[in-house]
């Protein structure tokens, strides 16, 4: 999967037929649609699909939210649309509401040209300047991604009607997958109102019918998409709680589309389904070690000591019931940045050492850990004080009643110990979430990670010419990972998208971000 791809061409995305093909296998490292489904016959106008995603939607508002797949991607791609996707069959990103993207030499200038005739839902066309200030508001705003665009992009200039031009503050060849995400989501000059409130108005294939936090969205297609009119009339995006009663759903015709991460669940639904599967690094479970003064963390003995305790196969085994991808390593065999450094063996003789060190300096032995109130969230926590009390490690276990309280206590408040989470590095764009998750100034370092030297090596990872290069900066950062320990993986993961086998035309982007405006219901 390149690191960086030149976009060029100016046809609609219409040759992309979502049919169902098999372009990905059903195997470790698998990104692409799975499952034995047929093209079907001519599409059918009309009709609703239901989609119930990983979490209801509270806003549409891209600047708000993350823009992934598990949290609004698919929603707010309905109306927004992407300036560019990500195609799992070429391996690289292709145009979608832009018609080209191109870099210069040395990737430190791209030049996106927009399709002609783009207009917003509200009639007002989609140039050059309306892209410019989209992403300025984006980034004012402090939106998924944004530090880590600020930092990396010096400019965006409007050079003309149709062209924005991107000057980097130095070579970026993974820059296209900015677009792919918030920053490609493109929000009408209108959206911000008189009145303070936010209108989500874009150029998607949809508009807003209705939004009620936590219960549900129904969006209506536009006659005049850029694309054409889409097959499908309504979208109707629903909440349920569980990954079972989604499969329950799906089976019984109640809804037509799901978003799945469990293991269990995937395994399940992937058996009889069509879907779009994607397999992420660092993507299930990595233990969050708070690191800020004060905490347990900030002591490296008592994360290394950690390092060397907790063990990825005994947590699979409690909390995955063995079907999922354990191991310590950050990019494991299936990646393409997988590499020869060796992560750091268990060992709890070396570990209780650590643990009677870090003792004697005043650590009294008490660490927190905050998750999830899931079954799985509840195995994980009870695997891992099962395996630390025996250096020395005495864990109390709290938990989050729902998602939003797990987010606000670790990403607003940072008022943890431990806690588990994920990072998705995705193999086509490792760069984004690995800044966004430790590099010093991010607001999303949560762990309060502050090292120049990873800081360094993120800049590499990021400047890096070509695939070996890469490879080697991301190796690099595994050292760094094994000799201070800021965070302990524990899985890989994988997301699956099913949906009935009468859904045709369904188009996946980067991170399970699905584009519904060619799909249509047999």
């Amino acid at each position: 999967m390149a690191s960086g791809l030149l976009l060029v061409g100016c046809t609609s995305n219409g040759d992309n037929d979502g049919s169902g093909s098999t372009d990905a296998q059903s195997e470790p490292g698998s990104i692409g649609i799975v499952g034995d489904q047929g093209k079907g016959g001519d599409p059918v106008e009309g009709g609703t699909l239901s989609f119930a995603g990983y979490s209801p939607v509270s806003t549409l508002d891209p600047a708000k939210t993350q823009p992934a797949g598990s949290t609004g991607g698919t929603e707010m791609a309905a109306v927004y649309d992407l300036l560019v996707r990500y195609d799992a069959t070429t391996e690289g990103f292709e145009p979608q509401l832009a018609k080209s993207l191109d870099a210069n030499d040395d990737a430190t200038v791209w030049t996106l040209k927009l399709r002609d005739g783009v207009k917003f839902s509200d009639g007002t066309p989609l140039d050059a300047e309306a892209v410019v200030a989209s992403t300025n508001r984006f980034n004012t705003n402090r939106g998924g991604n944004s530090q880590a665009f600020t930092a990396g992009v010096k400019s965006v200039e409007a050079t003309d009607a149709s062209t924005v031009t991107y000057t980097m503050n130095q070579p970026w060849t993974e820059f296209p997958s900015m677009l792919a995400f918030g920053h490609g989501m493109v929000v009408a000059p209108s959206s911000d109102q008189p009145d303070g409130t936010f209108k989500p108005i874009g150029a998607g294939a949809y508009t807003m019918e209705s939004l009620t936090p936590g219960a549900d969205l129904v969006l209506q297609a536009r006659e005049d998409y850029w694309n054409g009119k889409p097959h499908l009339d309504t979208l109707k995006f629903v909440a349920i709680k569980d990954e079972q009663p989604k499969i329950d759903a799906l089976k019984s015709g109640g809804i037509q589309m799901a978003f799945l991460i469990n293991d269990d669940a995937v395994d399940t639904a992937k058996a009889t389904l069509p879907g779009y599967l994607e397999t992420v690094s660092l993507g299930n479970s990595v233990v969050q070690i708070n690191q800020r003064e004060g905490r347990p963390g900030a002591d490296v003995r008592v994360r290394k000591a950690m390092q060397m305790t907790i063990d990825p196969t005994v947590v699979d085994t409690r909390a995955k019931n063995g079907e999922g991808m354990p191991g310590t390593e950050m990019f494991q065999s299936w990646s393409k940045w997988h590499n020869d450094i060796a992560p750091v063996p268990l060992d709890t003789d070396k570990a209780k050492a650590l643990v009677d060190e870090a003792k004697a300096d005043g650590f009294d032995g008490k660490i927190t850990y905050f998750t999830t109130q899931t079954q799985s969230g509840q195995a994980t926590a009870l695997a891992i004080q099962a395996m630390l009390q025996p250096v020395g490690i005495d864990v109390s276990i709290e938990y989050g009643a729902s998602v939003t309280d797990v987010v606000k206590r670790l990403y607003v408040d940072k008022d943890f110990d431990i806690a588990t989470g994920s990072y998705s590095i995705a193999d086509p764009a490792p760069f984004t979430r690995l800044y966004s998750a430790l590099n010093s100034t991010s607001s999303n370092n949560i762990i309060g990670v502050n090292d120049p030297t990873m800081d360094k090596i993120l800049s590499d990872v990021q400047t890096a010419k070509d695939d070996d290069a890469k490879r080697a900066a991301l190796a690099d950062l595994q050292t760094e990972v094994n000799s201070t320990a800021p965070f302990l993986p524990l899985a890989a993961g994988v997301s699956f998208v099913p949906w009935t086998d009468n859904v045709y035309g369904v188009v996946p982007s980067l991170d399970a971000i699905m584009l519904l405006d060619q799909a249509w219901i047999e």
